[in-house]
């Protein structure tokens, strides 16, 4: 069986493959089974920490090899088993010593070893698998492809504890998504996983637990069946709860919380249950100090975002808990000082990281601020965010700049006019525009969303249009006239509505008669989505309750206007129907 690297061997490559190392394959070839079994453990030895031998091993051809004596009846039990272990050893080096494992095949004789009677044997297969599946090269879907794989596993979990603790770590990072879950879930997942929540070694404890985090994401099938399963005479929820409290390890409180969010979120516990309010938030909040690890702030923020998304009271609580709004301020100055962090290696991965940590701010904040406008006025300006946003939308960053725009599009909405005049004095009329013109089209459309948000209720239209009305009109007019997306130019006619909607803004738009034909032009468009909200802008300018409506209604008539809303009345979109047969009426009425 062959099994070569993808990329061809190069001298430089063999002249570092030293004698040693082509005799440890060597020996894998001998005649007598002690001999081969001598050199297989010697080979164990020699990989051990050794990136640089394990890669000359894979060039000489060694995994073929091992593979086949893994594989062979005739092989002893202690051979297969010692096979496995390098072959795991193998797995730990690079991803490219994973691809060619991958390569070789050896996930389906891996599978094949699990039928072994032998503990020992069953244990290497399954560590050199839990290796292998919890890189980030090996796909997921190679668990699932043999449908006797799952429940075999499954029996397999009553072994021993290293097969609950490879088993589980498997699942964990196998479980992808609805379909993953639903497989796992139908084989009794929860059932055989459940009770290794309270196994006497923390390791097993740990990777049940993350088992469960990745079974209850969006799955309120499986939530709904965790809140009631008992082990030892206690409900799961109560276990999750025990087991986030502050003497227990980070990773196991933080992953913990997460069981518990991704069940409230699926419906499965209330929002005001007291293990959300008074457990669950406080545990997550925690993990957002400056005490915890990059990694811990970062995850902790993210559940935390999640869990308050969709509820105001709990988005209340989390922003007067702990001074949270002043401990996500530090997310955007990590790390602060050299000094702080003595481990130079720590250091570096934390500054290559720390845009995480910026993102995951941002989710919060949105959270934070997603529905209330006394949070949002609270966490948000109290701590200087405004001024932190607006800088980072100048980031040379794309995707600084894009969370930097939409944090500030969420403070925004429906904000009262001291937030919006904070947001357009910090962030200046000039990078306005300019995030209007960039490249980026994340960055445009979550411009244009904020715009939108700043062009709400005519107080506000008014007020805003009087000092920058003549810029802003610019600035549709370049993105009507460029080559934009749909999605684009249709947010960007919402504005134009919103403009419409003022009391003194809709006369920008009638003494502009570039812009009137553009809203003429959209009215007539193949695009129904902008065909709405082109006219949206002419429902608000002729409506008839207003002051001078009679003389816009008169100016767009001769247009043609009213011609284009009889012929839309005839449309066979409901919507665009409707919305031109009440604007016919305002000419009626």
């Amino acid at each position: 069986m062959a099994c070569l690297l993808e990329t061809p061997i190069r001298m430089s490559v063999l002249s570092e493959v030293t004698a040693s190392s082509r005799h440890y394959v060597d020996r894998l070839f001998d005649p007598d089974p002690q001999k081969v079994l001598q050199g297989v453990i010697d080979m164990k030895n020699a990989v051990i920490g050794n990136n640089k031998q394990k890669a000359n091993l894979i060039v000489l051809g060694a995994v073929p090899r091992l593979l086949y004596l893994l594989q062979q009846e005739a092989s002893s039990t202690e051979l297969k088993t010692e096979c496995a272990v390098v072959l795991g050893s193998l797995a730990m080096g690079t991803e490219n010593n994973v691809k060619s494992l991958l390569d070789c095949h050896i996930i389906p004789a891996l599978l094949q070893g699990l039928l072994s009677p032998d503990l020992k044997f069953i244990e290497a297969c399954l560590r050199c698998l839990r290796t292998i599946f919890t890189s980030p090269v090996t796909p997921e879907e190679l668990l699932y492809t043999d449908a006797t794989v799952i429940p075999h596993l499954m029996a397999l979990l009553s072994r021993s504890r290293y097969t609950q603790e490879y088993i589980c770590q498997i699942f964990s990072h196998c479980c992808k998504g609805p379909d993953h879950q639903t497989i796992l879930f139908n084989h009794g997942a929860v059932q055989n996983i459940a009770h290794l929540l309270t196994s006497p070694s923390y390791k097993v404890r740990m990777q049940a637990l993350k088992c469960f985090s990745v079974l209850a994401f969006e799955n309120p099938q499986v939530s709904m069946t965790l809140v009631n399963v008992l082990v030892d005479g206690e409900l799961l929820p109560q276990i999750f709860v025990k087991m986030l409290q502050r003497d227990k390890p980070i990773e196991m409180q933080l992953t913990s919380a997460k069981c518990l969010t991704y069940m409230c979120r699926a419906g499965a516990i209330r929002t005001d249950d007291s293990c959300i309010v008074l457990k669950t938030l406080p545990c997550l909040v925690r993990m957002c100090s400056k005490e915890r690890l990059l990694e811990e702030r970062v995850e902790g923020a993210e559940t935390l975002a999640y869990l308050i998304e969709p509820d105001v009271e709990l988005q209340r609580i989390a922003s007067i808990t702990d001074h949270l709004i002043a401990m996500l301020a530090d997310y955007f100055k990590y790390p602060s000082s050299v000094s702080a962090i003595t481990d130079i290696k720590r250091l570096d991965h934390d500054l290559k990281h720390a845009h995480e940590l910026r993102q995951a701010a941002f989710k919060l904040y949105a959270s934070l601020g997603a529905n209330d406008e006394d949070i949002r006025k609270k966490p948000i300006l109290e701590s200087g965010a405004v001024e932190l946003l607006c800088g980072l939308t100048q980031s040379e960053n794309p995707a600084l700049r894009v969370n930097g725009i939409w944090a500030l599009m969420n403070m925004a909405f429906q904000a009262e006019q001291k937030i919006k005049a904070d947001i357009l004095r910090s962030l200046s009329t000039e990078q306005l525009f300019r995030l209007l013109s960039d490249s980026d089209m994340n960055v445009l459309m979550k411009t244009l969303g904020l715009l939108r948000n700043l062009l709400s209720t005519r107080p506000h239209i008014d007020k805003i249009m009087s000092t920058h009305g003549k810029q802003i009109m610019q600035a549709v007019t370049l993105i009507l006239e460029g080559e934009h997306s749909m999605e684009v130019k249709e947010q960007t006619l919402c504005i134009l509505a919103n403009i419409a909607d003022g009391t003194t803004a809709k006369e920008l738009i009638m003494t502009n008669d570039d812009i009137l034909q553009k809203i003429k032009y959209y009215m007539g468009h193949s695009h129904v989505k902008l065909q709405l909200a082109a006219m949206f802008c002419i429902s608000n300018l002729i409506w008839n309750e207003e002051e001078g409506s009679q003389e816009r209604q008169d100016k767009l008539r001769d247009m043609g206007i009213v011609d284009i809303l009889h012929k839309l009345s005839q449309s066979t979109d409901s919507n665009l129907c409707d919305k031109a047969k009440t604007a016919l009426q305002q000419y009626l009425a």
